[in-house]
Parts: C-alpha cells; structure tokens; sequence
C-alpha cells in the first residue's frame, strides 16, 4: 500500500449528512459523523499529550455541517454542535476508515465505563 492509496479517489457526504463516504483504491468506506467526531483529531479531543483524550458524550445526533479541502493533504470537517477545529489528514482519515470496528468498540467500551451516554443530553 502507498502513500497514494491512502489518498480517497471520491469523498462523498450523504444526503441526511449522518454518513461520509470514502472511495479508496480498494473499495468505499462509510463513516458516521458521530465516529468522526469523538475521534476528531483536535486538541480539545484529543488533548495535548498522552493520556489526555478527553472522552466525547452526547455526540449520537451530531450531523457534518461542512466539509472543506485543507490544501492537498487534509480535510477540515465542521459539525453540527460547532466543533471545526480538528484537521484530518488523509493519513488518518485512512486509519479511521480502516480500524472502524476496534477504534468504534473501544469507544463504545469507554462510554460504558465512564457510564455516559451517546445522546445528547437536555442541556446540550
């Protein structure tokens, strides 16, 4: 696999804007918005060092807002609930793509530790 093939030939965003689509050299992966906003890769997701991932609830309605072209390298997504701050770079949305089912249980595993909910809550 190189560089190249880690590079999404086609980017497509769902109509109800729930779901983008990846067309790679190998096939298309669907993406919710929800998974790519809680593994948004922005500080206040992410933290600024190791261990530091500050885990995101509530985010089951979140829908992608916008979605722009960072030069030739990166895609810029804003959501919903205003988050825009996290570049995602083809490298990483691959890696997101590709890892959907362990990176998503893991989520879904720490959730149901931390006793917090996918859905928003009414102060959201």
């Amino acid at each position: 696999m190189t560089q190249a093939d880690k590079i999404p030939q086609e980017i497509r965003l769902q109509k109800e804007r729930r779901v983008l689509t990846l067309v790679y050299v190998d096939g298309a992966k669907s993406l919710p918005a929800e998974y790519l906003r809680v593994y948004s890769p922005s500080a206040e997701v992410r933290g600024h060092g190791a261990g530091q991932d500050v885990l995101q609830t509530g985010k089951a309605e979140v829908t992608i807002s916008d979605l722009d072209p960072v030069g030739q390298y990166a895609l810029k997504i804003t959501f919903s609930d205003g988050h825009n701050s996290g570049l995602y770079d083809w490298a990483y949305l691959y890696k997101l793509a590709y890892d959907y089912d362990a990176l998503w249980q893991d989520y879904l595993r720490r959730m149901k530790e931390a006793g917090a909910s996918r859905m928003p809550s009414a102060d959201d």
